[in-house]
């Protein structure tokens, strides 16, 4: 006689909850942060083509952590809503607001009704004219929704990399400097560099000191494991466009990390 155990509908939820947290935790960290010049968004992600960031609408942008291909099919989704939205109404009827909205009310269904809830989480960023005017909402597996202030941090080790960035972070700074931010608060979940002349040697971006010294700092991520995109506060006088979005290739990014000098 086969025995059947009963498994209560809180237990399903907490056990649904816990798959997707493991899966979320086991991928890289990204940070979407506000600046002065607008929304930075960078991503710990040696892939040249499997992106994690990417671009909704005009000034909308999408990151995301997780499974590639849930989180991606999220994307094109949004991208469809956006323009069938900006077609049929207007395009300034188009708001992170409402895209959060939808995802969140997909992504609740797929926890509730499905046999394996999306093991992603989502962010959603709208660049606004001000700094105030910036939108940043955060969206988890079951389809919680936050309205977020001054950055957002998701995946990996975020608590690290969060409390990084509560040290560092500054709205009063451009794109370079906010990029390098985020690199720095990336790049706390690594091993201390190694001084120049070791094994490894330095990566060029870390603490010259040695990795036994006390406090020594992190390696820092290099611009081949990164990706990195913004959100132009005034695309439209910096790059003649209305698009707000555009990506930071790994040479412009090698060499914005390399410090002011090379701003």
């Amino acid at each position: 006689m086969t025995q059947q155990f009963y498994v209560s509908p809180e237990q399903l939820m907490k056990d649904r909850a816990d798959f997707a947290r493991k899966g979320i935790a086991r991928g890289r960290s990204v940070v979407v942060l506000t600046c002065r010049d607008g929304i930075a968004l960078v991503a710990e992600n040696p892939s040249p083509s499997l992106h994690k960031l990417g671009e909704i609408y005009d000034r909308i942008g999408f990151a995301a952590v997780g499974k590639y291909n849930e989180f991606e099919s999220l994307r094109q989704a949004g991208v469809r809503y956006a323009d069938v939205r900006g077609y049929s109404y207007s395009r300034d009827d188009v708001s992170a607001r409402g895209l959060a909205s939808v995802y969140a009310q997909s992504l609740g269904s797929v926890f509730t009704t499905e046999g394996k809830p999306f093991e992603v989480e989502l962010a959603v960023a709208e660049v606004g004219a001000e700094p105030y005017q910036d939108h940043l909402y955060r969206l988890t597996f079951d389809g919680s929704i936050a309205d977020e202030s001054n950055y957002v941090v998701m995946g990996g080790q975020a608590d690290v990399v969060n409390e990084a960035l509560a040290r560092s972070w500054n709205q009063d700074t451009g794109f370079p400097d906010a990029i390098r931010t985020a690199v720095g608060a990336l790049s706390a979940t690594r091993a201390p560099a190694e001084a120049p002349g070791t094994a490894n040697g330095s990566s060029g971006y870390g603490n010259p000191g040695s990795a036994a010294d006390a406090g020594a700092a992190p390696e820092r991520l290099g611009a081949g494991l990164l990706e990195v995109a913004v959100l132009d506060r005034n695309p439209l006088s910096s790059r003649g466009t209305v698009r707000a979005f555009r990506r930071i290739n790994t040479v412009e990014l090698d060499r914005l990390l390399s410090g002011p000098e090379g701003d």
